[in-house]
């Protein structure tokens, strides 16, 4: 299930109570990359207004360059230069 709004497109996959949660999240990763491929391809992101996450980190790369990726990164060590917060969350 999703919703739309402001632009944005929310998926959620939910897991059927029958299927084993190993084999719920080997398919949620191969339905996320055929999303994030299509998403990649219009120049869209993979997250909205609640930001990326954990679940989304390993997929991050299909809506930011490696360009943004040094930024986010240089602002961090910016304001946390002992890596305290939030140690190999987002960014590593």
């Amino acid at each position: 299930f999703g919703h739309i709004g402001d632009g944005n497109v929310h998926l959620n996959i939910l897991k059927p109570e029958s299927l084993a949660a190993e084999a719920f999240f080997e398919k949620c990763a191969k339905v996320s990359n055929l999303v994030f491929e299509i998403v990649e391809k219009h120049g869209g992101s993979i997250s909205a207004e609640h930001g990326v996450g954990l679940l989304k980190k390993p997929f991050l790369h299909y809506s930011r360059s490696p360009a943004e990726m040094a930024y986010m990164k240089a602002v961090k060590k910016i304001f946390d230069p002992n890596n305290i917060m939030n140690p190999g969350k987002l960014i590593d």
